[in-house]
């Protein structure tokens, strides 16, 4: 046979071979299914805080449960548009910040819902009005820092680009200003910040709705964004840490970078993971769920809401990932509090707790052992409680410092403080940190 020819047979039998992409592999269904059924749950839990990401997550999976997504879907317009419905729930409602409504603005794209009726322009007015306040901020701030965060200010362009809106190219420019700078949390690169903006950059690269010039400069945005992400992969295959990896595969899947090797990589490390039980957080879990279905928040511009498959049910075989059952034996967790520059511990004393406790257990019993002695206080997120003041002293974005979780004497916990469970002896320390 001629040389040439070999070559040539060569080259098509590689060509024939099966490529590693982000794909689940066989044996896992099952797994993915209980995941979309903990979601299911959750959304019927009345106990829990609505989260419009629980509902996207379920709009995009390819199983349903129509009747129980619907119900979903009305108890968030209960909140998010309490003048478009008869019963206004908890009564007068907090306006919602720029990643609350454009979560909500996501989730009704993925439900299909008419966008041109009189209160959804209303919404999508509002989100561009946030935007504009953000954007000013980003102006009038010598660090360049939007009111809420590059994360929030990104979600709010890419609900106004799964819409179809055209988007002030000043927002825009604000954003690809920040994006050249990287986007750090202490010393590390924030992952889920840098997917975010990604997803935002790819959705405008495709919207066909800007200047050449322009369009010319997000693609490379785009393209220096997904090179970070990969850059940022850890020996394990997590993407920064196994919680941030979620975004980080949707960017990755949502730019057509499947076939990389790093993104099978990730994809085993998510799943391992999930196995694991590791993902315990509704948000963190509803961005896992699309990536399963080899999905992005991308694929909600394209949905059509036909021939669904209602086919999903609570099933007593998948055990809810989120059920802690606190142990009989007490363990000992050592609490300390620290406020640079001061030397001196403002609190440090050890805490017993029974076994399977949360962070926050030991926070609130430290707090009921010693009136006076420790306090602290919450904010409720999508993420969960948010750590805001310890010992009266608050977190501020002003000052860009907050309180830090650290395990002593220097890693930081990759959890909040209602996912993470102390061990027996371990030592915790909250420290007033800047990011």
């Amino acid at each position: 046979m001629e040389p040439r020819r070999l070559q040539l047979l060569f080259v098509l039998h590689v060509l024939a071979l099966p490529v590693q992409l982000c794909e689940i592999p066989r044996g896992n269904p099952a797994l993915i299914k209980c995941l979309s059924m903990e979601l299911l749950r959750l959304s019927q839990d009345l106990s829990e805080e609505l989260n419009p990401s629980v509902y996207v997550a379920l709009r995009l999976s390819a199983d349903h449960s129509l009747e129980k997504e619907a119900q979903y879907l009305q108890r968030l317009k209960n909140v998010f548009q309490p003048s478009a419905s008869s019963s206004i729930a908890g009564g007068q409602q907090k306006q919602p910040n720029t990643g609350r409504l454009a979560l909500y603005l996501l989730a009704l794209r993925a439900a299909c819902q008419d966008m041109e009726t009189l209160l959804e322009r209303q919404l999508v007015t509002r989100l561009k009005y946030h935007l504009h306040r953000e954007k000013e901020q980003i102006a009038f701030k010598r660090n360049g820092r939007p009111i809420t965060s590059y994360y929030q200010y990104s979600l709010g362009v890419l609900a106004l680009c799964i819409h179809g809106k055209k988007i002030d190219t000043h927002v825009i420019q604000k954003l690809l200003n920040a994006e050249q700078h990287k986007f750090t949390h202490g010393r590390k690169l924030s992952v889920d910040t840098m997917a975010m903006v990604g997803l935002a950059f790819a959705c405008l690269k495709q919207a066909n709705l800007y200047e050449p010039k322009l369009v010319a400069a997000i693609s490379l945005a785009v393209q220096r964004v997904t090179d970070r992400i990969l850059q940022a992969q850890t020996t394990k295959g997590t993407f920064g840490n196994i919680f941030s990896s979620p975004l980080a595969v949707q960017l990755l899947i949502a730019t057509g970078m499947s076939k990389k090797s790093e993104c099978h990589k990730g994809m085993d490390a998510l799943l391992g993971s999930l196995e694991q039980g590791h993902f315990q957080n509704p948000m963190i879990m509803s961005q896992l769920l699309p990536v399963l279905d080899g999905k992005s928040y991308l694929d909600i511009a394209t949905m059509e809401c036909r021939a669904e498959q209602d086919t999903l049910e609570l099933d007593t075989k998948c055990p809810g990932s989120r059920t802690v059952i606190l142990g009989t034996k007490m363990i000992t967790v050592q609490l300390a509090v620290e406020h640079p520059p001061n030397p001196e511990a403002l609190y440090n004393h050890s805490i017993q707790v029974p076994s399977g406790a949360s962070l926050q257990d030991v926070l609130r019993t430290a707090e009921e052992q010693g009136p006076g002695q420790f306090m602290f206080e919450t904010q409720n997120t999508l993420h969960g409680p948010f750590l805001t003041t310890v010992m009266g002293v608050k977190a501020s974005n002003g000052e860009r410092r907050y309180w830090q979780l650290l395990q002593a004497p220097d890693t930081s916990l990759q959890k909040g403080i209602s996912d993470y469970q102390p061990q027996d002896g371990e030592s915790i320390i909250l420290k007033f940190s800047p990011w």
